[in-house]
């Protein structure tokens, strides 16, 4: 037979289970998530081929962690401490004012991790804007920015004439960075689903233009942006995943055909790529943030190397790396490992520093700052 006392603890027990449930619940519908995509929206996201089941799926089967990850032993490397997995010494960096043109041929300014500046033919183009401490709904969560990385801010830059997105991931779309380069934005592209967060956040609804993988816009005359294909996954809570598309894109200027890797696993759509649309002057890819735990949504440095080989690019530019620790590898080991591939593979790769200034067919910064002095 239950006593009182056993009673009363089982009482307080569910209300406590459901204070906690109701206090998570009010959490996750605060402004950082954003929205899942709605009504008409949603409608269009149903007819994509790319939308199977209530998800978008990838080209090929992508599951996140490989068969045999084992999550106790991911978990427990998470928080080993090992200390190479953060650099030791304050990332270098060059602060310029961002709204003097160097050149007439595209110039690409980097700031850390996957946010970069292209300026071209008067145009300024802003990939994936992320100046947040740390790649979480709530700032006081989750590994903090490298100390030297946070030189720039939304502050430093001129109008953004097109803000590119490539998914809704944290360490790529940010909620308070979108709301101090609010004002700076003129346009916003991004793939099917991700607009209904930023209209969450205020965003001008008219400013807004989400893409299908292969669909093609035309910026202004000479301008023209292809959404491609990606090998990854999406989603920003507990419940979202696959609910909005990733992607990378083709930027084609009048001059150049730059490529936006976005995030992506190794898989065949780089060659496609490059079989629809020719070879590529530049290709921003990814090289950090990888692991054996999940290999099939993040490209190992060697597999970044293959992959712009696939896309015949003239200069690889990696990144997603040099900013943040979001997995267990040394923070510099993917630049190191990439540069290895790379001569082997007499692949052409721009290592700038944070504001060091790329320029097209002209400047191709090399030196290998992540490398302590020598005394």
């Amino acid at each position: 037979m239950i006593t009182k006392r056993i009673k009363k603890r089982m009482i307080f027990s569910l209300i406590l289970i459901a204070v906690l449930a109701i206090g998570i619940y009010i959490f996750l519908q605060s402004a950082p998530f954003g929205n899942p995509p709605s009504n008409a929206r949603l409608e269009r996201i149903k007819k994509s081929p790319n939308y199977k089941d209530g998800v978008f799926k990838n080209l090929s089967p992508t599951p996140v962690m490989a068969d045999d990850a084992s999550y106790v032993d991911m978990i427990k490397k998470q928080f080993s401490g090992d200390s190479a997995r953060e650099p030791s010494q304050t990332i270098p960096s060059i602060k310029r004012d961002l709204t003097v043109i160097l050149s007439e041929k595209p110039v690409i300014t980097w700031f850390g991790h996957s946010t970069y500046l292209i300026q071209t033919g008067g145009k300024t183009i802003l990939i994936d804007p992320v100046f947040c401490t740390s790649t979480s709904p709530v700032q006081f969560v989750g590994n903090k920015k490298y100390q030297g990385t946070e030189v720039y801010s939304p502050a430093d830059f001129p109008g953004i004439d097109y803000l590119i997105l490539t998914h809704d991931h944290y360490d790529h779309l940010d909620y308070q960075t979108t709301l101090d380069m609010k004002s700076k934005v003129r346009s916003y592209y991004m793939p099917l689903g991700v607009g209904s967060h930023l209209e969450s956040w205020g965003i001008d609804t008219n400013k807004v233009h989400e893409l299908d993988w292969w669909q093609e816009i035309d910026l202004e005359p000479g301008y023209k942006l292809v959404c491609l294909p990606a090998r990854h996954f999406s989603g920003r809570s507990v419940t979202d995943r696959g609910k909005t598309l990733w992607a990378s894109y083709l930027l084609i200027t009048p001059t150049h055909k730059i490529y936006i890797g976005g995030d992506s696993g190794y898989d065949t759509h780089f060659k496609q790529i490059a079989d629809k649309y020719g070879a590529v002057d530049i290709a921003f890819l990814e090289s950090g943030q990888y692991n054996a735990y999940w290999p099939f949504i993040h490209m190992m440095p060697e597999e970044t190397v293959k992959a712009s080989k696939d896309l015949q690019a003239k200069v690889l530019m990696p990144v997603h790396w040099g900013k943040y620790t979001l997995a267990l590898h040394p923070w510099d080991e993917p630049i190191k490992r990439l540069m290895i591939e790379a001569h082997k593979q007499n692949v052409t790769v721009a290592t700038p520093m944070i504001g060091e200034p790329v320029v097209l067919d002209s400047i191709l910064p090399n030196s290998k700052w992540w490398m302590p002095e020598k005394k």
